[in-house]
């Protein structure tokens, strides 16, 4: 663990629980029928780990996943599939399926026979219960891989690694490990010492420091091992999932009984296959299944104690199944990725071109290369949700490799500060492909040629935001990224002074600012002089990191350097000038959100409204699909109508059985980066913080009944219901913020 926030975060967490009014019970997820096929699953997870659970053909079947688990090519492998075949067929007419979200277990039941399904929150843990009122249970538990040999990657199949588009034609997934014994099997993918770090560091000519580099790839193994008591292996066989081919071994229980039970254990570990076996024994060593499922249905039920928001409407019910898809999470080394998390499924569902009929294993944009523009989305609404912990994973990915960017300013430009771009390895490099392949022997070799990513990066600085704000909410210690914070501001300061000097005398322009130029906002305006989303985010996170230190006179100088956004005919400007438009973002609305300088409460609102009603790109790009943040802005600006009209379509069912798997969009199915621009979208219409001020309901439709519990600065908690349109309760915790609450609606 890079930094201790237990202490902090355990304390916040007891006094939400004995603040608590009513404990927040988010009813069941049910189905009364069968599944189809995985497309139709429900996830289940917790800690670090995620399944996709699912009835077919009578048995009960789910996807392994957990994050980190990245082979060779950097592509989020599977663990594996599982079955449960019990002796007697589930009687379909009594049939449920239920993820009871208050305690995070899935359930398969027809009233006599029940498979239980969770995750232990402390250690990676999966349990599966079988139990049968009759007292003759009697099971098969399977475990199905499809790598049990190398498996060639098509061109479709090469966008699931970091080589992408710019893959070799020899490219594999290497075979997994697969280990039988009479009482258990254990599986495993072990990475060479060889990955595709290697040849991103060759490619972007960083050998000379390749030493001091971060590496999470090499040696990396990572996978488990099943275990019953009683059972014992029975057969192995070969069969097909959808288009995948699979081997699959078989272990049936020697007993007929009320109760049996199997586990996986997990280990995840960078070293010798000595080390890992010693973590996966150690985790199975400890592990107490009474003890540790009382644990886990705790740590759910103080989960849903600490925000909610609950109402009578689609968007609100989706909001809550996809915080449960976010809380699988939080415990996990790494982030859930925006391009399916910890839910992906079989591609052929998601897509139906034949190209598409490849591996589970697949999901588009790659797994270890890291969108930033995308996860923030994921990470944003977990501050307002109170969900610090969650959001930890999301900080510690950019605390880990922020020195390897530091390290690219260094060689390319003999500068400080770190270069991290848009479309950044889980090592601080840029995906490869990105970098692009092509390259003209003169070209920057700290530049991506890349027609949409090229000077793009500012993104980082949401992170950055994100951890001042965690600070801000909850006092959770962020003492270790603070150096981090400081290190992406001061890559600005000296990268554009670096080429200002290039073409001129002068490092600053006439009155005193650094000069952006060439900039970039978002993938969208390029060729920026002074882009208005990095303006916006350099002011916003310089001022916060000043405040959260008390004054710093190289912080306030590098501030005053900072040139002003662009207003122009009334309407905030993407940029003072720009060569071209790239991709269908907004980047001049990003001043209302996520930088908060224009919006309910703020001056000149009429400003930034004049641009969401009337610039022509951001009428051109509008819509609801995928990553876009159109409700959010609508919400941050008091637009009740155009708000509820955008969160309708944003959190409405998506085209699959579980209604929070959207997608694919613009990335991959279930997109997490559509599910969190709607969940912030629902926070921002319910309540907004503009200094001391607590704006309740300022984008919510009147006709919409709805009661809330959500975060803002300082430990407060605010918990409000509306009925009939009218504010009938408004509590605030501490007592005495009471006074700072504004009803938007009186």
């Amino acid at each position: 663990m890079i930094m201790n926030i237990g202490k902090t975060l355990l304390t916040v967490f007891a006094m939400m629980v004995v603040m608590a009014k009513v404990q927040a019970q988010p009813a069941p997820y049910e189905w009364t029928s069968p599944s189809s096929n995985a497309s139709q699953s429900m996830p289940c997870g917790g800690g670090d780990v995620g399944m996709n659970v699912w009835v077919e053909q009578g048995d009960v079947l789910f996807y392994l996943s957990r994050s980190g688990c990245f082979d060779e090519n950097n592509s989020l492998l599977k663990l594996g599939r599982f079955r449960i075949h019990l002796s007697r067929p589930f009687n379909t007419t009594a049939f449920r399926q239920r993820l009871v979200l208050q305690e995070g277990y899935c359930e398969v039941t027809d009233g006599s026979q029940t498979v239980l399904i969770w995750a232990d929150v402390e250690k990676p843990v999966v349990h599966v219960e079988m139990t049968d009122k009759q007292g003759n249970c009697q099971a098969e538990v399977s475990y199905e891989s499809w790598r049990t040999h190398d498996r060639l990657l098509g061109k479709r199949g090469r966008f699931q690694t970091s080589y992408k588009f710019a893959a070799p034609k020899t490219l594999v997934t290497r075979r997994d490990s697969i280990l039988k014994a009479a009482d258990k099997l254990i599986f495993f993918h072990h990475n060479s010492d060889v990955t595709i770090f290697d040849a991103t560091v060759k490619q972007q000519k960083m050998e000379t420091v390749k030493q001091q580099m971060y590496n999470p790839l090499a040696k990396l193994t990572f996978g488990g091992q099943l275990t019953g008591d009683g059972f014992v292996f029975d057969s192995h066989s070969t069969g097909q999932y959808a288009s995948t081919d699979y081997e699959r071994w078989a272990y049936r229980s020697t007993r007929k009984a009320s109760r049996q039970a199997v586990m996986i254990a997990m280990a995840t570990c960078q070293g010798t296959m000595a080390q890992w076996m010693q973590q996966l024994a150690q985790t199975t060593k400890t592990v107490n299944q009474k003890r540790d499922k009382k644990v886990a249905r705790q740590w759910w039920r103080q989960f849903w104690q600490r925000s909610f928001v609950e109402g009578n409407v689609p968007a609100v019910r989706n909001y809550t199944l996809f915080r449960y898809m976010l809380g699988c999470n939080s415990r996990g080394e790494w982030p859930t990725k925006f391009n399916g998390g910890l839910f992906t499924f079989d591609p052929e569902y998601v897509e139906k071109a034949p190209e598409y009929r490849i591996t589970p294993d697949y999901r588009n944009w790659g797994g270890g290369v890291h969108t930033a523009q995308n996860q923030r989305l994921v990470y944003w609404p977990m501050l307002k949700n109170g969900d610090y912990d969650v959001l930890k994973p999301q900080l510690d990915f950019y605390l880990r490799i922020y020195r390897n960017a530091e390290l690219r300013s260094k060689v390319y430009w003999n500068h400080g500060g770190a270069c991290l771009t848009e479309q950044v390895e889980n090592y601080g490099l840029p995906c490869l492909p990105e970098y692009g392949t092509k390259r003209p022997d003169d070209f920057d070799p700290g530049m991506e040629r890349n027609a949409w990513l090229e000077y793009e990066w500012d993104t980082c600085l949401e992170f950055c935001m994100m951890a001042l704000e965690a600070h801000r909410y909850s006092g959770m210690d962020i003492s270790d990224y603070v150096p981090m914070i400081r290190s992406c501001l001061r890559f600005f300061d000296e990268h554009y002074q670096y080429l200002a000097r290039k073409r001129s005398a002068k490092t600053l322009d006439g009155n005193g600012k650094l000069v952006l130029y060439p900039g970039s906002g978002c993938e969208t305006i390029k060729g920026a002089y002074n882009s208005t989303s990095t303006i916006a985010a350099l002011r916003t996170v310089t001022t916060a990191l000043i405040d959260y230190l008390g004054g710093d006179s190289l912080l306030a100088d590098f501030y005053q350097r900072l040139p002003e956004i662009t207003v122009r005919d009334g309407k905030i400007a993407p940029a003072v000038h720009y060569e071209r438009v790239q991709n269908v973002e907004t980047p001049q609305l990003y001043p209302v959100f996520p930088w908060r300088i224009y919006g309910v409460g703020r001056p000149d609102i009429d400003v930034a409204k004049r641009t969401y009603q009337e610039d022509s790109l951001a009428l051109k790009f509008r819509t609801h699909i995928g990553w876009k943040q159109d409700v959010i802005w609508a919400a941050c600006l008091g637009m009740r109508d155009e708000a509820k009209g955008l969160l309708e379509k944003k959190l409405a069912d998506g085209p699959h059985r579980f209604p929070a798997f959207w997608g694919p969009g613009y990335d991959w199915t279930p997109d997490h980066n559509w599910g969190g621009s709607g969940m912030i979208g629902m926070q921002e219409m319910l309540l907004q913080e503009v200094g001391d001020k607590l704006y309740i309901f300022p984008a919510w439709p009147e006709e919409w009944d709805v009661h809330f519990r959500l975060h803002a600065a300082h430990g407060t908690i605010v918990e409000a219901e509306m009925k009939g349109g009218k504010v009938v309760s408004v509590k605030v915790t501490p007592v005495e913020r009471q006074k700072d609450v504004v009803n938007v609606l009186q």
